[in-house]
């Protein structure tokens, strides 16, 4: 395995050079075809050759190698008939700009290993299985987020650097940002919360109904994880600010869960812990944004459109999760989820559409591109 995190740092840039030069369509490609290399390679082996997890791992390494060929091609792509010129940025500028995520990126890790240290220390495998399964954001919430940060980080650096006015021209567009990925994740988180305990048992097995516990309490952060801010932080140059957030919340984290270890002994807690921490830091960086848009926290957040969708949804996921559990003897657990998702997502369509929440101005941009 060991080659394919040297095969995987070139290719990391990439996102950011074509989303720049708006070649967001070989990004798509690419994105489609290396996890499209990814399974084949990994799965293949295991299914048709019989293979063990040594082929799976071999067959990893192959599709890295594979997606660090086509991503090199793609990142040299936009700016392969311009010709060599002298760069115009110097290497101090360039480590002013680095060495801050640098060290965000090496407390990142402490972040991201205290949960796992700490229950695989202390609380013994079963317990640790339980937390692997179920410790994780919604994959959907990643993308979203991901996607948009894509798109957003150069137009913002371009109009930061132009001196565009932030809260007359930066503001509008990041609230907007902000209110569509409300559209979209919280629907989805919600339903997720909900049904948690199904979702690990149709993926791993009864056994890990549990592992629904540290799901549901993981889901907690996807409720603050609406938009990206790193973009317009590194676009104002507040590197060093975001480089000690990670300092603060990974020092806290490793402080609080030892005393929680000792003193409550329980998983649960530990996680929950890793999720006040993580909200914590979200909330730092969103507080340092008001300040510099000159406006209160509280209006950065579109309340009025997460009351709508947030209150209402809880009534109609609890009576969903009610009337089948009390109602009904279902026992495939698989077609108990695709009950609960239609019976939940045609209640919601329906209100989104009394509440004119226009979801179709998220979706109309990708069919008239489709139309083309």
């Amino acid at each position: 395995f060991s080659p394919v995190p040297l095969l995987m740092l070139p290719t990391m840039g990439l996102e950011g050079i074509l989303a720049t030069y708006r070649r967001t369509q070989f990004l798509a490609v690419y994105t489609i075809l290396s996890k499209v290399f990814m399974l084949l390679c990994v799965a293949l082996p295991v299914m048709i050759f019989n293979g063990g997890y040594i082929q799976a791992i071999i067959g990893f390494t192959v599709a890295s190698f594979i997606n660090f060929m086509i991503a090199l091609y793609l990142k040299y792509l936009p700016v392969k008939n311009s010709g060599n010129e002298p760069c115009s940025v110097t290497y101090k500028e360039i480590f002013q700009f680095s060495l801050p995520l640098m060290y965000a990126s090496l407390w990142g890790i402490i972040i991201s290993s205290a949960d796992q240290f700490f229950i695989s220390r202390y609380f013994g495998a079963s317990v640790f299985a339980d937390f692997s399964n179920g410790s994780l954001e919604l994959p959907f919430v990643g993308m979203i987020i991901g996607a948009s940060a894509t798109v957003l980080t150069p137009i913002f650096s371009k109009q930061i650097h132009e001196n565009a006015d932030p809260k007359i021209v930066v503001l509008p567009l990041w609230m907007s940002v902000f209110k569509k990925s409300v559209k979209l994740i919280y629907p989805l988180v919600l339903f997720t919360w909900f049904f948690a305990d199904i979702i690990m048992i149709v993926m791993y097995g009864s056994i890990y109904e549990n592992s629904g516990i540290f799901f549901r309490i993981k889901l907690i952060v996807n409720f603050f994880t609406v938009i990206s801010y790193i973009g317009l932080i590194l676009a104002i140059g507040a590197n060093k600010f975001y480089a000690n957030v990670h300092v603060v919340h990974a020092v806290s984290l490793v402080i609080l869960e030892s005393i929680s270890v000792y003193y409550f002994n329980s998983p649960y807690i530990i996680t929950a812990i890793s999720v006040v921490c993580r909200i914590g830091s979200i909330m730092a960086m969103l507080l340092f944004l008001s300040r510099y848009f000159k406006i209160r926290l509280v209006d950065i957040f579109p309340l009025k459109l997460i009351f709508e969708i947030f209150f209402p949804s809880l009534l109609v996921l609890f009576a969903i999760r009610a009337i089948i559990k009390q109602f009904t003897s279902i026992d495939s657990h698989i077609l108990i989820l695709i009950i609960g998702a239609v019976a939940y997502f045609s209640i919601f369509f329906a209100w989104s559409v009394y509440r004119k929440m226009d979801y179709l101005s998220i979706f109309k941009p990708l069919t008239s591109k489709f139309g083309k």
